[in-house]
């Protein structure tokens, strides 16, 4: 790395801290507003407070990075440029590219970091800062991060029904089991007080099979227990449709391998998967932007400009993603098409702005 190059990089490392404290704070500050009415009469302990807010930063922190990066870019080259320092770098024979590569580098680790924090940091400080939230703070049981009643399931040729889900021990309540046919005709039928997970399967206790030929009943038994090797387990029973947004892409992606074998409509979760590699981009993307942006101002550019300039652009990048990506959780458009096409404009628009550069 040259010494121009560690100059850039440490200014825009610099300006990048102080652009992500900044927006952080004020996002906890309104939250903390927003929220602490609520936890006073709840009769919340600040020490639960303060680790709600502790675990839920990390979430801040990736949803604030791509603003930050960008309002980072027209700062560091906005400052450059109105002290003349990029005059004097394309003097010494140093172009805009160059000038730019330490800037791009940062957003592409910065975009891997966003990513890999969705896959191993988010999922779990999410759910602890729900729990807080949910059990710690307001009362609630901790079995509301289950459902608990009228469960329905369904894997290859089985279709299961229980009335209810008892956490703690892993068991299942008034279970009814179908095996069908292929074309679901029904060739069997369990019915049980309880099932148990026994680590590869279920165990059903006081169960009534009955078997169906033709339509009708053909035999019926009367068993203590029977085993089904259901792939079926305690986690999968989650209430994740309420924090889908926090799955992982990989933990996204076995759901809806699940949803599919069972049948069901995957569409919403589709698009939220795509964005969960869509979105990490968002930060390499703004410096696409920001950087052209910035140079076209020249000595104009300023700290005042490079803030309100950044804030448009970020703003109006969330408001476009956020649209497209609810057209593609109802279908309107596809879930990989929605997930990208906030990237494929902005990615346009930084193209258009740097052939249009005069260097």
């Amino acid at each position: 790395m040259t010494v121009i190059s560690r100059y850039i990089t440490t200014t825009y490392l610099r300006i990048l801290g102080l652009s992500v404290s900044a927006f952080v704070t004020i996002y906890l500050l309104i939250d903390f507003l927003e929220k602490i009415s609520r936890f006073t009469q709840a009769h919340a302990a600040p020490l639960d407070i303060l680790l709600f807010f502790l675990y839920k930063t990390p979430s801040m922190i990736n949803q604030v990075v791509p603003l930050a990066v960008l309002m980072s870019t027209l700062l560091t080259l906005g400052l450059l440029s109105r002290s003349s320092e990029i005059v004097a770098m394309q003097s010494c024979g140093i172009s805009l590219k160059k000038i730019a590569e330490p800037l791009i580098c940062i957003a592409f680790i910065l975009s891997l970091f966003t990513f890999f924090s969705n896959e191993a940091i988010i999922p779990e400080t999410s759910q602890r800062m729900k729990y807080i939230e949910q059990v710690l703070i307001r009362g609630k049981s901790p079995n509301t991060f289950f459902r608990l009643n009228n469960i329905w399931y369904r894997e290859e040729n089985y279709v299961l029904q229980a009335r209810l889900l008892i956490p703690e021990t892993k068991t299942l309540k008034g279970v009814t089991l179908w095996q069908t046919t292929d074309d679901m005709q029904p060739t069997r039928r369990l019915e049980a007080d309880q099932g148990t997970w026994n680590g590869t399967g279920w165990t059903f206790e006081n169960a009534v099979e009955i078997d169906f030929s033709g339509g009708t009943t053909s035999a019926v038994r009367k068993l203590p227990e029977v085993n089904v090797p259901l792939n079926l387990k305690t986690d999968d029973l989650k209430v994740w449709d309420k924090h889908a947004d926090d799955m992982g892409f990989f933990n996204l992606r076995r759901y809806i391998g699940k949803l599919r074998k069972g049948g069901y409509d995957s569409t919403r979760y589709l698009a939220l998967m795509h964005a969960k590699i869509s979105f990490p981009f968002a930060s390499l993307i703004m410096a696409f932007v920001g950087i052209p942006f910035a140079l076209r101002g020249g000595r104009s550019s300023g700290i005042a400009m490079g803030i309100g300039v950044s804030l448009a652009i970020g703003f109006s990048y969330f408001i476009i993603n956020a649209v497209l990506l609810s057209f593609g959780q109802t279908g309107v458009l596809p879930p990989l098409v929605s997930a990208w096409a906030a990237n494929f404009i902005f990615s346009l628009s930084a193209i258009w702005l740097t052939m249009t550069l005069h260097h």
